[in-house]
């Protein structure tokens, strides 16, 4: 992938690069995890930088799989979340 940040980590001073990421969450004995998310990753310690309103989107997501848990009574094992881009397909109109 390409870097999109040109500074370097502000832990470590490494090179930072796009990736595609999962997060897992814990809470009250249940766990969730969310996939597919894209953040700036520093290649030599692991430090994670969101993208604008990325942070916020994966809050949003984990507090949703959450409340899936919870409604659903499931207090075991672990529940996942993928996300994707969707690429538009062009249809030709005659």
């Amino acid at each position: 992938m390409k870097t999109n940040l040109h500074a370097p980590c502000s832990e470590c001073g490494g090179e930072v690069k796009t990736q595609t990421i999962k997060q897992e969450f814990e809470r009250e004995g249940v766990r969730v995890e969310v996939d597919g998310i894209r953040a700036l990753v520093c290649q030599q310690c692991g430090e994670i930088y969101f993208l604008p309103g990325g942070a916020q989107a994966v809050v949003e997501a984990a507090d949703s799989l959450f409340a899936l848990a919870r409604k659903n009574h499931q207090h075991k094992g672990k529940l996942t979340a993928k996300t994707g881009v969707r690429r538009r397909v062009k249809s030709a109109v005659s």
